[in-house]
């Protein structure tokens, strides 16, 4: 199923459950036989023993283990990732996903990261299935911008506002100026960067062409998004409300 697909409305019930990933379509009639697929609709208790059956999931709230089902496509989370975690199964070690129920790196279609952080660093990660999103979120065409909380090694210069406001900085190995990034000292060591952009190791780099060493990164923001009070290692559900606040707000760093 392309990222772009929605679940139809009226679905198989063991093509549902696969495709949420509470189980492969083998593996529904073996949780219909320990009544583990329930259902209410109209007020009415159902317990669900076959799984061929067609589902009108517009109709008919479902219910797996005594717990409702998780959401329908198109589905968007925030995390709160903490350190030790990789946004890549590149990497060897835990990833963000060992953070969520098993089930959801088994949906279909699969969640897909909007925008990565570094094993070392914390704070906001995206994951959606909705390829559209995704899409304005990570393009350079849309510049969503990210807050991060920064500490440093050694104090600050002075100079670095200007020279991430610049647009001239290249970091190592790339050919590419950075564009524009907005840098708010709050301390000798401390302060707050806004990026439009996101190349690899981003912030550590940019602070190592200026000869400084960043020692905790948090990201605080995406869009007009907080983090706000959610916890680390947590996650919730973004409502559309949610999503268009992603959109809106965002400071001007150009």
């Amino acid at each position: 199923m392309s990222i772009k697909q929605k679940i139809r409305p009226k679905i198989r019930l063991d093509r549902l459950l696969a495709n949420l990933g509470y189980g492969s379509r083998k593996d529904a009639a073996f949780l219909m036989r320990k009544d583990m697929i329930t259902s209410i609709t109209d007020g009415a208790i159902r317990i669900h023993k076959d799984p061929s059956e067609i589902i009108d999931t517009t109709k008919t709230a479902l219910f797996f283990d005594g717990e409702p089902f998780d959401p329908l496509p198109p589905f968007t989370i925030l995390l709160h990732k903490p350190v030790g975690y990789s946004c890549s199964n590149d990497e060897i070690g835990q990833t963000v996903f060992d953070l969520l129920p098993d089930r959801f790196r088994a949906r279909t279609p699969a969640l897909s990261i909007a925008g990565r952080l570094d094993k070392d660093s914390t704070g906001s990660v995206l994951l959606t299935d909705d390829g559209d999103l995704l899409h304005r979120i990570i393009s350079p065409k849309h510049h969503v911008t990210k807050k991060y909380i920064v500490t440093l090694m050694d104090p600050v210069s002075g100079s670095e506002t200007e020279t991430f406001m610049s647009g001239t900085l290249c970091l190592k190995d790339d050919a590419k100026p950075l564009k524009p990034a907005l840098w708010q000292p709050t301390g000798d060591k401390s302060g707050v960067m806004y990026l439009s952009e996101g190349r690899y190791h981003q912030i550590r780099r940019m602070f190592g062409a200026v000869g400084n060493r960043v020692l905790t990164l948090h990201r605080a923001q995406i869009g007009g998004l907080p983090l706000g009070d959610l916890c680390e290692n947590a996650y919730k559900q973004l409502s559309p409300s949610d999503i268009d606040i992603i959109f809106s707000k965002e400071p001007d760093i150009t």
